[in-house]
């Protein structure tokens, strides 16, 4: 009976296919000029090769292989079954077979290719921290696919970077930054707009396409929420004009549009957590405790786990939450970004101090902006208690159910980190991501699926995602399979027993391949290392990294 009680209206806008995009320039034709980038990456090659592999072809199935892949300038053009003992006996027997030959040839003993990686919500934060800091990261972890925030950096910078990724001027992930429905971003492309026109309805059409055309493709619609008609002209003009709508959803205004509002008026991606529990509730507003005042961050994050408590302890709301805005929002056709990984710490903040890989891989300004401070956004840590942790957890794992069943009945996930945020390290946290999807619930092909089909498809990137001839060739090469063991993915491997008993690490991802040019990952590591040490470079002790030193006299 659940399906009669779907909250219904309006079906968000079909849309049709996107255009071609001006950071997307799809296809190259052979033959191409091999770039040499020092000694961290080389690449498109008229023919390049992968040898013997196994191959996770990211729609969900299961690895296959082993494999020979042909790649010809940036497009997967040929795959063949490799039988190793068929060809050792063909050998054997004088009439080797014929492989796949190239300009390079990869050897892919041992390894598992899977589609580069998508996370569509990031952040490149700003100056002293260099922006090949997190490409360098994101590489290395596998994620050939960005939505950088363009609010970091500004819209005019963040574009041209796109742009010089697009023709592999520079070693970064494709990007397509997030662009905010607003009059200071739209004047900042060089659109005349007033407050009125873009809260205006009427307007909505013409300015999307004006959007659209002058390069935006992912488009925020926070500042909208406050007016759902302007909020759903905005979100359905978009669609019908072949890009794609996000929103994080301010608590400020949860009364107004939650999360199941916004999937009505016809919003493509409901990103983080907000409104979805608020969804369930017999009213429009959590039970705020007294003096909450949402400029306050710690207020503002405290509450934010506690409205999961709220709906998760009454059963009848818990039912309403796992069931109908679950269906209702799969009716609609929402899609999740749930960014997990970033409000992981909320939960048990030591840990996330703690992280094995902050003292030589996190840059000291990211440090220096998590130690809790009202001063920056996202360090919200004081006064944390075990109370407010006990509340993170409660709400990860009804938020984890909500998610898993969303997927099993069939909504869409895709993936996001807001890293460089909250002790969320890039290109760390979109491994953790992964595990974090896997503990809701899910199986860990369909995480796969989610981090690189399924958000190619969700965002509406045709040509991504895919191990597959008439594919872009971003993809990745990793000493062990990802599938059984997503720790695999992280730059320094998983620990394993050889058959000896002895101990040893797995490499991680070798290679990442984005758009033809293979990057050497632990090159690019040692890059992100330096920087890193060149961060540290006179900076005091934190708090956080001082805990039992005695106070000064």
């Amino acid at each position: 009976m659940v399906a009669l009680l779907l909250l219904l209206g309006p079906s968000a806008v079909l849309g049709q296919a996107i255009d071609p995009h001006p950071h997307f320039p799809g296809p190259r034709s052979t033959p191409v000029e091999t770039r040499q980038y020092g000694d961290l990456a080389e690449g498109p090659y008229n023919r390049l090769v992968i040898r013997n592999v196994m191959v996770i072809p990211g729609h969900g199935g299961p690895p296959t292989g082993p494999h020979d892949i042909l790649i010809e300038g940036n497009m997967i053009t040929e795959m063949r079954a490799f039988d190793p003992v068929a060809a050792e006996r063909a050998a054997q027997a004088g009439q080797p077979l014929e492989r796949l030959a190239g300009d390079r040839i990869i050897e892919g003993d041992g390894m598992y290719a899977m589609p580069g990686m998508f996370d569509l919500h990031y952040h490149l934060r700003t100056e002293p921290i260099p922006v090949e800091y997190s490409y360098y990261l994101k590489l290395a972890h596998g994620v050939t696919t960005t939505g950088p925030t363009g609010g970091d950096r500004g819209q005019v910078f963040t574009r041209e970077q796109a742009r010089l990724s697009a023709e592999n001027e520079i070693l970064a992930p494709r990007m397509f930054p997030t662009f905010q429905w607003g009059v200071g971003p739209m004047r900042e492309i060089g659109m005349e707009v007033t407050r009125e026109e873009v809260e205006d309805p009427a307007q909505a059409d013409r300015l999307a396409q004006e959007i659209i055309q002058r390069g935006a493709h992912l488009i925020g619609v926070n500042s909208l929420s406050w007016k759902p008609e302007a909020f759903g002209a905005a979100a359905q003009a978009v669609t019908r004009h072949g890009g794609v709508t996000t929103v994080h959803l301010p608590p400020s205004t949860l009364a107004v549009t939650n999360a199941l509002d916004a999937a009505r008026l016809g919003v493509t991606f409901i990103k983080h957590h907000y409104g979805i529990a608020e969804s369930a509730l017999p009213r429009r507003s959590q039970s705020f405790e007294r003096g909450y005042n949402y400029n306050d961050e710690s207020d503002r994050f405290r509450a934010a786990g506690q409205v999961w408590e709220e709906v998760g302890w009454h059963p009848e709301h818990r039912r309403q939450l796992i069931d109908v805005v679950v269906d209702s929002m799969i009716h609609y056709g929402v899609k999740m970004l749930p960014t997990m990984v970033v409000y992981e710490a909320s939960k048990d903040i030591l840990r996330a101090q703690g992280l094995p890989w902050h003292e030589r891989y996190t840059h000291q300004s990211l440090l220096e902006w998590n130690v809790p401070s009202p001063h920056w956004h996202g360090a919200f840590h004081w006064d944390w208690t075990s109370d407010d942790e006990e509340s993170w957890r409660y709400a990860f794992d009804l938020w984890g159910q909500f998610l898993y069943q969303f997927n099993r009945r069939g909504g869409k996930i895709a993936m996001g980190t807001d890293d460089n945020y909250i002790w969320a390290t890039a290109g760390f946290s979109s491994v953790r991501e992964l595990q974090l999807l896997r503990q809701s619930g899910m199986h860990a092909l369909e995480v796969l699926y989610a981090a690189t089909y399924g958000s190619a498809q969700a965002a509406r990137l045709e040509g991504l995602g895919l191990i597959r001839p008439g594919y872009l060739a971003d993809l990745v090469l990793v000493d062990g399979n990802p599938a059984e063991n997503f720790r695999h993915l992280y730059s320094f491997g998983a620990i394993r027993q050889a058959p000896d008993g002895s101990m040893y690490r797995s490499r991680g991802i070798v290679h990442t391949i984005k758009d033809g040019v293979v990057m050497n990952n632990a090159n690019l590591m040692r890059e992100v290392e330096q920087m890193v040490a060149e961060s540290r470079r006179g900076a005091e002790p934190l708090i956080t990294q001082t805990p039992f030193l005695p106070p000064p006299d």
